[in-house]
């Protein structure tokens, strides 16, 4: 049975000013299918969503949303209105009974009792899954998300993912968080030099296959270039001669038409490595908070007891969109007042903060270079500007760029670039990677875990905060606190209030912390769940060898083992669950 053919791209083509964001680009997209759409910062990923939506002109080409097709499309503005219930708002939303409104919003962790509450009474995350639902309640068959993990707390994006495995229509999405990507996407849609192309398998396969591309375009590039070489020396010594001129003539042709044979490359980001500036050691406290109470005005969103942070450390701050992350950071930045208790920070660290929605400071028609070299510490040598620069994507030419060109998201990764070339002791970021791609995410973490000073940030960019934290905060139903465990165990930990609240639908699983058993049990839960990954993959390996040496006893044996035992953990873990 052939594929259902849901959008017929062909011969795309679009243009901002002179440059093309799409040179007769073609694709077909079918049903079924998992999509992760990456590509470099304004390679048009955006674009090509707005465009398959009618919100942007094509040039020329076509993009064809077949009959078959249902388009479902994540709003980035809130569609509630005054006195929307949470079936209200659905029933009104989606034009859909009752009793499938309650259905769909059981899906996304809603219970009977939430049923009757105004929407305004959830947080952020909790109204954005209200939204998710009424997307899928129109039941599409396919789903455009353009970068979820800019909107959706990490407690929302697991809810997103589950949804997505058990989806049978097709997702398209752009994200810069590969977790997201390597946990819902079976094919990869790449944008690269006004081209679209589908590769069939996931991120990491994709990422594997196009360094090996890399790796034979470089060879092949340097054999072309030695043969021209060849040539143009062949040209340098008799060119002048009128007897071999015709020939000196036909070997530039073909110096031309070699041209023509080498295999256009996007340079790596993998091969780029980011520098923050080290700032002098120093041990000891770095903050310490006081019975803090933060919010606005008289109205309290969090507060905490006594809490100390160490020089030198990186620390996350977690939790669910609405319930004060942001107003912690902003708090502690001194942007906003505390409204009772205190913070001090100890020997009056340089503190830099960076947020999304931050009032740039740009002189009118100040250029990139001019920008980088008033922002940066003095004793820095401009190799290290041009090298920062380039890690967010600004290469030497766009130095004399006039900064009222760029959009916003290219202002935000300039200012960012900058505030790293400050020395600050103290980084405050908040959602820094929402206007970067996955490699230059990746390049920023890795130099961020290595920076010898202290940093904060807020994130739900699972890749990015495992790269760099090493301690936890909480912001959460109004305590900010210090988790006790790793990244890693705290998002295993939500991962099992997901699948518990979405799998059993257990009306009695608050969407609080984790009632699934004392903190003794959810250790031997997660020690389990470590132990039969490492199972599972050491199965697969055997299994491979297997298939090479089929008549090996001892391979067998040790097979057999490793499968006995899976099953026994297996055993276990459902004993400690129940």
């Amino acid at each position: 049975m052939p594929d259902t053919l849901l959008i017929k791209i062909q011969d795309l083509t679009k243009h901002f000013g002179e440059k093309a964001i799409f040179n007769e680009a073609s694709v077909n997209i079918t049903l079924g299918l998992k999509i992760g759409v990456i590509g470099r910062n304004g390679a048009g990923k955006s674009t090509l969503f707005k465009m398959i939506l009618g919100d942007e002109e094509i040039d020329t080409g076509t993009i064809q949303i077949l009959p078959q097709a249902q388009l479902g499309y994540l709003q980035q503005h809130d569609p509630f209105e005054l006195g929307d219930t949470v079936i209200s708002f659905l029933e009104r939303f989606t034009g859909q009974a009752e009793w499938e409104c309650g259905l769909f919003a059981r899906k996304f962790g809603f219970v009977t009792a939430d049923f009757a509450k105004l929407v305004s009474a959830f947080s952020g995350g909790w109204q954005m899954r209200l939204k998710l639902a009424s997307v899928v309640l129109q039941k599409p068959n396919i789903i455009l998300l353009d970068e979820p993990t800019n909107f959706l707390d990490l407690d929302t994006l697991l809810v997103l993912e589950r949804f997505l495995l058990d989806f049978e229509g097709t997702v398209l999405v752009i994200s810069h968080d590969r977790e997201f990507l390597k946990h819902t996407c079976d094919t990869i849609m790449e944008i690269d030099q006004g081209k679209l192309a589908l590769y069939d398998g996931d991120l990491e396969s994709y990422l594997e296959y196009k360094q090996e591309m890399e790796a034979f375009a470089k060879v092949r590039n340097v054999n072309i270039e030695r043969k021209q070489a060849q040539l143009q020396t062949f040209v340098d010594r008799f060119g002048s001669k009128q007897s071999m001129a015709s020939a000196a003539q036909n070997k530039l042709k073909q110096i031309a038409r070699m041209d023509q044979q080498k295999i256009g490359i996007t340079t790596a980001m993998s091969s780029v490595h980011m520098h923050i500036p080290k700032i002098e050691d120093k041990k000891g406290t770095l903050i310490e908070l006081d019975t803090l109470a933060i919010g606005y005005g008289e109205k309290v969103v969090a507060q905490t007891n006594a809490i100390v942070v160490e020089r030198g450390s990186k620390v996350a701050v977690l939790g669910e969109n609405g319930q004060g992350k942001s107003t912690l950071i902003k708090t502690i930045a001194s942007i906003i007042p505390t409204i009772s208790g205190s913070f001090a920070w100890r020997n009056t660290p340089k503190i830099a903060y960076y947020n999304q929605l931050i009032s740039h400071d740009f002189m009118p028609s100040e250029t990139i270079g001019e920008y980088a070299k008033r922002k940066m510490t003095e004793g820095l040598r401009e190799q290290e500007v041009y090298r920062m620069l380039g890690s967010f994507l600004f290469s030497k030419e766009d130095w004399t760029k006039h900064i009222s060109l760029l959009s916003g998201g290219e202002q935000s990764r300039l200012y960012l670039a900058c505030m790293f070339l400050q020395k600050a002791d103290v980084y405050l970021l908040d959602e820094p990677t929402n206007h970067l791609d996955i490699e230059t995410v990746e390049v920023m973490g890795q130099a961020i875990g290595k920076f010898n000073g202290s940093v904060f940030v807020v994130s739900h960019d699972r890749t990015f905060v495992n790269l760099i934290a090493d301690t936890i905060m909480t912001v959460k139903n109004g305590d900010i606190r210090l988790y006790n465990g790793n990244y890693e165990y705290y998002v295993w930990n939500l991962e099992q209030q997901t699948r518990k609240m979405l799998e059993n639908n257990i009306e009695t699983i608050v969407k609080t912390e984790s009632t699934g058993g004392d903190k003794e049990t959810r250790k031997k839960l997660y020690e389990l769940a470590k132990r039969k990954k490492t199972l599972e993959k050491k199965i697969q390996s055997l299994q491979e060898k297997q298939r090479d040496q089929p008549f090996d006893e001892s391979l067998k044996s040790t097979l057999d083992a490793a499968e006995t035992e899976f099953l026994v953990l297996l055993e276990q873990e459902q004993t400690i669950a129940v």
